[in-house]
């Protein structure tokens, strides 16, 4: 240890990520008082919350009648009954809150010709508990992540929030089962930084990039998640995996919903509309995993597109050409740049393609992390927010502008509930430097790592892997298949290699670093699925077709220990905050 500088700092809350969710907890950190560092692997308008495009969710009832109780509805059904009911109604009621500060802050939502926020149709969205589509979506045309992401960042700077860019979190500080802060290797200089706080917020972000083809920027590799497994805590639901159903075919880059709530829709190899077939109610506008699966019956059954008949086509050139222009613009030139596709003449070639993680880190409404051991129990100063967390508000599927909304609800609420528990100022306890030494061996052992694997080869073995076997649909032999074959990648890290050995902007250290916590991931996700013996929302089991509530309305707890894992489950909470709704019973699939 003794070669490493390392520099110590004292914060009240320090958050790792500075995606939507992180920076909308920095705003509200600093606007209490609190001293607040925001830690950051890349630029944060280099965050993955700029790639968000179709829009928020929020029942502002700007393009016809809506109500956060019909949002609600919606949200607890497309979560397939797994969400937590208490979470959903608190999204639900707070989200016009959010939005409507949103654009305070200086969001440049569109506009409808009166000067409200415009909203758009979005799967799954719905009036009247289900009897008719609603428009509940906010967007900022076909940018709205990105529009969110800049405003909030510069609202972050206003607060002066201290920022530690480029700087890789590589684990918490623990003790006796609290979390005491964080330790970071600066890529600038090669320093590491012990940071310590009363809360530390994990706003990391997901881990798409466990599979070959996916939406998720290379940064997605739910850096944060493995930090809690190697903190001997778990991770909840980490088998529901969203297929998002249009990706551009052979490169994976989204094509928002926003295209099919503007009008766009899915045809196969005869022309066929084909969702007429699956969800005559919603059609194109069913939720992604009811979306995703028909694409993948229509392609397995050979009424696919194309050469090797393994994707459909999203057809747009109907709409109006100003449609297009004002509402798609960013839709418009990914096609061209990655399909060299003119939408207003041709099809996009789209298939599914992994876009996001339902599950993550298991906390509670107020974003406080919990682990179980016989009964719920909060982990002292450490939170989650964002794709990082389940809160479960999303359950077994994720309904589309709905990770938006998670995000700055979330977000706030969690710096809600640090200044509730912080005192501005109090003294830090000291910490056993074993927690550090621990840290940086592993830093140390993966940076001089002389094996003969190289990190990309796993990393593309790992990928594979889980794209062939864990993936729209699964079966008890692929499963089985996969919980083997993603162990023996592990025993790959036995043997990895490290090249390069300096400690600034070091690529092949950040990538190992990065595989290292991706792996975990590929474990506990691979696990948790084989255990779950029913299809649920984003989990579809072609040998269990059929969900079974007895059995498994239940959340997956999974730790992992290097390669082996302990698996229980904890139940759904389906009591509400308040009397204003009512327990929503699970239901037949209407779309």
């Amino acid at each position: 240890m003794s070669e490493y500088n390392i520099i110590d700092h004292e914060y009240d809350v320090v958050v790792l990520g500075a995606g939507g969710s992180g920076l909308r907890a920095a705003v509200g950190l600093s606007e209490a008082g609190l001293k607040t560092a925001c830690i950051s692997k890349v630029f944060p308008t280099r965050s993955h919350t700029s790639a968000a495009q179709g829009g928020i969710s929020a029942a502002l009832g700007n393009m016809g009648e809506d109500d956060w109780r019909w949002h609600m509805y919606d949200t607890v059904k497309g979560a397939d009954w797994l969400g937590d009911q208490d979470s959903i109604e608190y999204l639900c009621k707070e989200a016009p809150k959010a939005v409507i500060e949103l654009e305070k802050y200086g969001v440049p939502f569109s506009r409808t010709e009166d000067g409200k926020i415009y909203q758009r149709p979005f799967g799954g969205m719905t009036k009247n508990y289900g009897n008719g589509i609603v428009q509940r979506t906010c967007a900022a045309a076909d940018r709205t992540g990105h529009a969110i992401l800049h405003t909030l960042y510069g609202q972050a700077l206003k607060h002066q929030t201290e920022f530690f860019i480029e700087y890789f979190a590589l684990d918490l500080l623990m003790k006796n089962g609290e979390c005491k802060g964080v330790i970071a290797w600066n890529l600038n200089d090669g320093t590491i930084h012990r940071f310590r706080s009363h809360i530390t917020i994990i706003a990391t972000g997901g881990y798409g990039k466990v599979y070959y083809s996916a939406t998720s920027a290379h940064t997605c590799t739910g850096d944060g998640n493995a930090m809690v497994l190697r903190a001997g805590l778990p991770l909840q639901d980490m088998e529901f995996v969203q297929f998002h159903p249009t990706g551009i075919y052979g490169h994976g880059t989204l094509i928002s919903e926003g295209v099919r709530g503007e009008g766009g829709y899915l045809v196969n190899s005869k022309g066929e509309r084909f969702m007429e077939r699956y969800a005559p109610n919603a059609k194109d506008l069913a939720s992604r995993d009811v979306v995703s699966r028909s694409m993948s019956i229509e392609i397995n059954e050979g009424r696919g597109v194309g050469k090797e008949k393994d994707h459909v086509h999203l057809h747009l050139s109907h709409l109006d050409k100003n449609v297009i222009e004002d509402r798609l613009p960013g839709i418009t030139e990914a096609a061209r740049l990655f399909a060299n596709v003119d939408v207003t003449k041709e099809p996009i070639p789209v298939v599914p393609t992994v876009h996001y993680n339902m599950g993550g880190i298991p906390t509670n409404y107020k974003t406080e992390v919990i682990t179980v051991n016989g009964s719920e129990k909060v982990v002292p100063g450490l939170m989650a927010i964002g794709e990082a967390a389940c809160v479960s508000v999303h359950g077994a599927n994720r309904l589309g502008s709905n990770s938006l909304i998670d995000l700055v609800v979330f977000g706030r609420a969690a710096a809600k509930r640090a200044a509730e528990i912080v005192k501005p100022g109090t003294p830090h306890e000291s910490i056993s430097e074993s927690e550090t030494e621990k840290c940086i061996d592993r830093f140390d052992k993966l940076r001089n790592a002389k094996g003969e694997n190289l990190t990309a080869g796993l990393r593309l073995e790992m990928q594979k892997i889980m794209q062939s076997k864990c993936a729209v649909f699964r079966t008890e032999k692929n499963l089985k298949e996969g919980v083997e074959e993603i162990r023996k990648t592990y025993d790959g890290m036995k043997s990895i290699s490290v090249k390069d050995r300096s400690l600034i902007f070091n690529t092949d250290l950040v990538e190992t670093l990065e595989f290292d916590n991706l792996i975990r991931q590929a474990i506990t996700t691979v696990d948790s699925a084989y255990y779950r013996k029913e299809s649920r929302g984003a989990h579809a089991r072609e040998d269990f077709p059929k969900r079974d509530d007895e059995k498994f309305m239940k959340h997956t707890l999974a730790w992992c220990d290097g390669k082996e894992t302990k698996i229980e489950y904890r139940d759904v909470h389906n009591s509400t905050l308040t009397n204003d709704v009512q327990y929503f019973p699970p239901q037949e699939r209407v779309y």
